[in-house]
C-alpha cells in the first residue's frame, strides 16, 4: 500500500522542491507504460541542505501497482528513469516482436535464396552448354556460325525455284543471302538412305581443310522445319561460274585452251592435297565436272565430299579405306566394281577421266562408249598421232570452231602439243590397273608444263 511517506515524496517531487536520480536499464515514457498493480519505492538517506530536502537517487521497482498513476507523474518523464521490470509482459511482448520479425524476414530471406538459386543455376546451365558442344561441333572439330531453318528459309528467298542451282541424289543446291554474303546452300534430302551419313561425312572431311581449289563450308544445319521433319543443310561459299559441268557442255559457254589446261592443274592440286598434305589423308570418291565449281576468275574449286572417306592407316600409294563406296559409276574405278574400297588410286583415275572429257568433250556415258569400250580406250588409240581427231570442236579460242572442223588441224605446235600432253597424262591416270596409274604430283608436273609452253608460244605471238 501507498503510505504517506509515498505520497509526499511523489509530492515533493512535482514541486520540484526535490530532484530525482533513477538509475535504470531502459527509458520508458511514463504516459505510455502500463504499470503492474503495485509499486515498491525504495531510496537512500535523505540529507537537508539550505532548506529543502535532497534526494540522491529514487530506486522504483514495479512489481505491482494498485493505483492508478497520479497526474503530475507524467511531468516527470523528462527527469524519472523507470527500471520496469516487467518480465512477464516484458517477455509476451519481445516474443511478439520476434515473431512478427520473423513473418517479415523469413519470406524475404527465402526469396533472396531462390533468386540466388536461379541465378546460380542459368550460369551453370549456361557454362554446361559452352562446354558440351552440339554435334555439328564435335563433327566439324570447331564452334561455328549458328543458323536454324528459318534463317536459310528466307536466305533461299523460301527455297525458291528461282534459286536453284542445281540438285543431285543426295539434295539441292540454292543460291541465298547471308548476312549480307552471297552463299550457296545445299539441302540435304532426307528420304535418301545414306543422307544422314553423307551430311555427317561432308563435314567431318571439311572440318580442317583448307585450300585454294576447295570449296570453302561456312557452316551447316542440323534442325527440324515449321513441320516438325528433321532440316540438314551445309553452306557454302557461292561459285558465281557455276559447275565445270555446265561449261564442257556449251550450257553456259566455253572454255579455251588454256582455260582447261588450268582448270585440269588447279583439280590435280586439290587431289595432292587431298590426299598427301592434309592430317588425315582424304580420298573424295565422286570426282566429277558437276562437283568442281569455277569462281569469279576461273579457278576451279572441288566440292561434294558427301562420299569422301578418310585413310587412317600409314599414307601408301594405293592404300584403302576400310569403307566400301558408292560414287558415281561413269567416273568411279573399275576396281570398285569388283568390291575393292576407297582408294587414291581410285581418285586417279576418276581425274583422268576427267582430264579425257576436257580435251575430246565426250561425256563417259556417250552412246559411243559399249561393250568394253570407253574413254580411257578412246583416248589411247588416239595417242599421239591421232589426238586432232578426237579433239573437242570448240576448244578453239577466237571461235574458230569452222576452221577446225574444216581442217582437222591446228597450225600452232605448242597448242598441238599441248593438246597431246593433256591427253596423255590423262590416259596414263585412268589405268585399268590401280599401281599403274601415274601420280598426282607428276600429273601436276607435266601439266604446268604443257601449260608454261603453250604462255610462251602465246607471249612470241603477241610479240
Amino acid at each position: 500500500m501507498v503510505t504517506f511517506r509515498h505520497r509526499m515524496l511523489l509530492w515533493l517531487a512535482s514541486k520540484k522542491l526535490i530532484s530525482l536520480k533513477i538509475i535504470c536499464l531502459v527509458l520508458f515514457r511514463p504516459s505510455s507504460l502500463k504499470f503492474p498493480r503495485y509499486i515498491t519505492l525504495t531510496y537512500p538517506t535523505m540529507t537537508f541542505r539550505e532548506g529543502y530536502l535532497k534526494i540522491q537517487y529514487l530506486l522504483m521497482q514495479a512489481q505491482s501497482f494498485l493505483l492508478e498513476i497520479p497526474d503530475f507523474v507524467v511531468e516527470l518523464q523528462s527527469c524519472i528513469y523507470l527500471d520496469a521490470c516487467i518480465e512477464k509482459e516484458n517477455m509476451e511482448r519481445k516474443k511478439g516482436t520476434t515473431s512478427h520479425a520473423l513473418k517479415l524476414i523469413i519470406p524475404v530471406v527465402c526469396a533472396v535464396v531462390v533468386v540466388v538459386a536461379i541465378v546460380i543455376g542459368t550460369y551453370l546451365t549456361c557454362t554446361k552448354k559452352k562446354k558440351t558442344p552440339s554435334l555439328l561441333d564435335l563433327v566439324m572439330g570447331k564452334e561455328i556460325m549458328k543458323v536454324s531453318y528459318d534463317m536459310l528459309l528466307k536466305a533461299t528467298g523460301g527455297f525458291s525455284t528461282e534459286r536453284l542451282l542445281g540438285s543431285g541424289s543426295f539434295g539441292s543446291v540454292f543460291k541465298g543471302d547471308l548476312d549480307g554474303k552471297t552463299v550457296a546452300v545445299k539441302v540435304i534430302n532426307l528420304e535418301h538412305h545414306a543422307s544422314s551419313q553423307s551430311f555427317l561425312a561432308e563435314c567431318k572431311a571439311l572440318r580442317n581443310v583448307r585450300h585454294r581449289n576447295l570449296v570453302g563450308i561456312i557452316t551447316a544445319c542440323s534442325s527440324i522445319d515449321f513441320q516438325g521433319n528433321d532440316f540438314r543443310a551445309l553452306v557454302y561459299e557461292f561459285m558465281p561460274n557455276g559447275s565445270l559441268d555446265k561449261w564442257l557442255h556449251g550450257v553456259v559457254g566455253t572454255l579455251s585452251l588454256l582455260q582447261r589446261v588450268g582448270v585440269a592443274i588447279d583439280v590435280a592440286h586439290a587431289l595432292n592435297y587431298l590426299h598427301h598434305e592434309c592430317e588425315t589423308a582424304i580420298v573424295h570418291c565422286d570426282l566429277k565436272p558437276s562437283n568442281i565449281l569455277l569462281d569469279d576468275d576461273m579457278v576451279a574449286h572441288v566440292g561434294d565430299f558427301g562420299l569422301a572417306r578418310f585413310l587412317t592407316e600409314p599414307r601408301h600409294p594405293n592404300q584403302c579405306s576400310t569403307i566400301g563406296i558408292a560414287g558415281t559409276t561413269d567416273y568411279a574405278a573399275p576396281e570398285y566394281d569388283l568390291g575393292s574400297e576407297a582408294s587414291t588410286a581410285g581418285d586417279r583415275y576418276s581425274y583422268g577421266i576427267l582430264l579425257l572429257e576436257f580435251m575430246t568433250g565426250k561425256n563417259p556415258t556417250d552412246d559411243m562408249f559399249k561393250d568394253g569400250y570407253d574413254l580411257h580406250m578412246y583416248g589411247e588409240t588416239a595417242l599421239p598421232d591421232q589426238v586432232l581427231q578426237i579433239v573437242d570442236p570448240t576448244l578453239e579460242e577466237g571461235n574458230l570452231t569452222k576452221e577446225v572442223n574444216d581442217r582437222r588441224e591446228i597450225q600452232d605446235q605448242r597448242r598441238v602439243e599441248c593438246i597431246i600432253s593433256v591427253i596423255s597424262v590423262g590416259v596414263s591416270c585412268s589405268n585399268h590397273l590401280p599401281q599403274d596409274r601415274m601420280k598426282i604430283t607428276d600429273a601436276i608436273t607435266r601439266l604446268q608444263a604443257a601449260r608454261d609452253n603453250l604462255l610462251n608460244a602465246k607471249n612470241k605471238q603477241s610479240v
